[in-house]
């Protein structure tokens, strides 16, 4: 699970590797919600900086509203009911929980991301917003997406390949051994692609928690393939990897 006030990793190294070069980056931090962005260079100016400020203040602002009317939301492991007054962000977030099994907040990063990608897609031609290992992506031309998995010997050596007919969709990590976020399982990195982002969150969470130990790989690819909207799980802990769908493994 995560919290609006602790959506990511704090020590974020993993973002000066791999960059684009056809990309320019820029990033938003209101509090604790730290978005590394990059747009296709072409398309950027200064404006979109303060376009995706404005619309991360929104977003945080409408959740924690939501959150002190029904504070359950921020700490539920469950799916819950969504309020008829609840704001955008909380349905999404509820709705991708309800798939994936899990509390609300367990999608906040990924409905983030998308929020903010969405609003870019007006402007620019590619974008991929990621929100602590939780990525946005819809771009013009194939992507590889490296994978961070903490001390595992895939960490940063492995990365899958996105095609740009697939985007718009969520790439999304969870990990019980990297990070601040709220872990159930052991998983070094469990990847999920899928659409919407915040559906990719969560699935990510559920099956990183069902992650004890490398004999429990399979069964969380099992779990993640059959959620409707998932197309692709890489799961890793320590020296094992298991794959499943639309996940082409490159070395880096």
């Amino acid at each position: 699970m995560k919290s609006i006030h602790d959506e990511g990793y704090e020590q974020r190294n993993y973002r000066l590797l791999h960059k684009a070069k056809d990309l320019r980056y820029f990033h938003v931090k209101i509090d604790e919600t730290d978005l590394a962005i990059g747009v296709d260079a072409m398309s950027y100016n200064d404006s979109l900086i303060s376009l995706c400020r404005k619309r991360v203040i929104a977003l945080r602002a409408d959740l924690e509203n939501y959150i002190a009317l029904y504070p359950e939301y921020r700490t539920s492991l469950v799916p819950l009911e969504i309020m008829p007054q609840a704001p955008e962000i909380a349905v999404r977030m509820a709705q991708a929980a309800a798939q994936a099994g899990v509390g609300p907040m367990a999608a906040v990063a990924g409905a983030f991301a998308r929020s903010v990608g969405e609003l870019l897609e007006e402007q620019v031609k590619d974008v991929i917003v990621e929100n602590g290992g939780d990525i946005y992506l819809n771009s013009s031309q194939d992507r590889i997406i490296a994978i961070f998995a903490g001390k595992s010997c895939f960490s940063y050596k492995t990365g899958i390949w996105v095609r740009a007919a697939e985007g718009p969709l969520g790439i999304c990590t969870s990990s019980g051994t990297v990070g601040p976020s709220f872990s159930l399982g052991k998983a070094d990195a469990a990847v999920i692609k899928a659409k919407p982002a915040e559906l990719a969150d969560a699935v990510a969470t559920q099956a990183g928690n069902l992650v004890q130990n490398k004999n429990d790989l399979i069964k969380a690819i099992d779990y993640a393939k059959n959620i409707n909207g998932v197309s692709g799980a890489l799961l890793i802990k320590d020296d094992k990897l298991a794959a499943w769908g639309e996940i082409e493994i490159m070395p880096i």
